[in-house]
């Protein structure tokens, strides 16, 4: 314990705005303020329909929401003091508690503001924010700004899913005839897929469209030259030592958990590599961690990924209904399931899990491996920060380390670990 408290106290800086011309200063400066209108128009497209569903009323929860958002990016725009947050929401009090953290770091001199303060803190604390501003306006409180890209996402993506699910499909139906090097080899392709699905991230492109068109399967060959770290030989050894004798003498496959990113084509390939790993019997049970509001644009909540296994259920497509078929059968015989849990839309670093939210780090504990989806998971697992990029993956860490666990995420922030061990 005395070692880790030791290591974390020699850590870089956070990444900032304070930085011009930085990732974290264009994104404040430019990106962040560009969702916000998105937001915007969003709420005000909706404005006939919040009048159909609710009437006047609606529509006054309309203005309101626009009118705090309106205010809400001028704050950003004029890198105005961080506010409290005073929806009551559960998580509410964390949130103000990590702001007076934030200020006691900074000391006295400066209040905690949007270009000064960490990035990480900041980008996560504008989707807080957008929750709150909805969240304080019944009747309109239950509506995801964020839902009609995300669907839009999906549906334009919709030959690269039919092309992955008859490639699941195919191979399922020879998974008794295939070596365990053949297993091996499709385990390394889904993968690669899961891995370049994460491209699909709405946050990153602030809204504008940011599908899958090509074959996702065809497509490996030329991106293989673009992975800078492959440790997946290494995941899967952790899948097959995981791998324990039962009463049979057959041998009982680990739990598999995934932390997810982004809703439509990103979620199929994590929904295709998890069929793949319980068809194949390297795991037992998957367990999907997402977020309990809409984040980040296109992160995925309950409803999206209740969502996206009714749509392949129900599509006009032999092997994409009949892989929707086998997802919803999986939750409903328990061998899948989705939590969600506060602390994954906190801006929390990681390493702070086990005692900001130790009910969650022990659930993790309990998986024999986890995979961490994208941008977001990653800066939050290496504490976005200045570290130097020969810096070992696991001090970046910084003590976090609830189960053997891998990082799938393609670059967008600047941090990144090109030396692991």
């Amino acid at each position: 314990m005395a070692a880790n408290q030791a290591l974390r106290q020699l850590v870089p800086p956070s990444l900032s705005a304070k930085v011009e011309g930085s990732f974290a200063y264009l994104t404040v400066r430019d990106r962040l303020p560009t969702i916000l209108t998105r937001v915007i128009d969003t709420i005000h497209r909706n404005k006939n329909k919040f009048f159909e569903e609710f009437g006047e009323e609606g529509v006054q929860a309309e203005k309101r929401t626009i009118g705090f958002l309106s205010k809400l990016r001028n704050e950003l725009l004029t890198d105005k003091p961080v506010l409290v947050l005073c929806d009551g929401l559960e998580d509410t009090d964390s949130w103000n508690q990590y702001l007076q953290r934030q200020q006691r770091l900074l000391g006295e001199r400066d209040p905690v503001s949007w270009f000064k303060s960490p990035w990480l803190y900041i980008e996560c604390y504008m989707y807080r924010r957008i929750q709150e501003a909805i969240w304080l306006n019944p009747p309109i409180s239950d509506f995801d700004v964020f839902n009609e890209s995300k669907t839009q996402s999906f549906f334009e993506s919709q030959q690269a899913v039919i092309s992955l699910c008859t490639y699941l499909q195919g191979f399922n139906r020879n998974m008794d005839d295939l070596s365990e090097t053949q297993l091996m080899e499709q385990f390394h392709k889904l993968l690669q897929v899961s891995l370049w699905g994460n491209r699909c991230d709405l946050s990153i492109s602030a809204g504008m469209e940011n599908s899958q068109k090509a074959s996702p399967i065809d497509s490996l060959s030329d991106l293989k030259s673009f992975i800078l770290v492959d440790d997946s030989n290494m995941v899967w050894s952790a899948l097959t030592s995981a791998q324990r004798p039962g009463e049979d003498g057959k041998t009982t496959p680990g739990r598999v958990d995934i932390v997810l990113d982004n809703a439509g084509f990103e979620l199929v390939t994590d929904l295709v590599l998890a069929n793949f790993l319980v068809s194949a019997g390297l795991a037992r049970e998957v367990r999907f961690h997402g977020k309990s509001i809409p984040w980040f644009v296109s992160d995925v909540t309950s409803h999206d990924f209740q969502w996206t296994i009714r749509q392949t259920l129900a599509a006009n497509h032999k092997w994409m209904s009949k892989s929707g078929v086998q997802w919803q059968s999986y939750v409903r015989e328990g061998v899948w399931s989705y939590h969600d849990h506060p602390f994954w839309t906190m801006p929390h670093e990681y390493c702070d899990m086990a005692g900001d939210a130790p009910d969650l780090y022990a659930t993790l504990q309990g998986a024999d491996l986890i995979l961490f989806k994208g941008d977001l998971n990653y800066r939050k697992l290496t504490g976005d920060r200045e570290w130097d990029h020969m810096v070992p993956f696991d001090r970046a860490l910084r003590g976090f380390g609830p189960a053997p666990l891998c990082s799938l995420r393609t670059l967008k922030a600047n941090i990144q670990r090109l030396h692991k061990i």
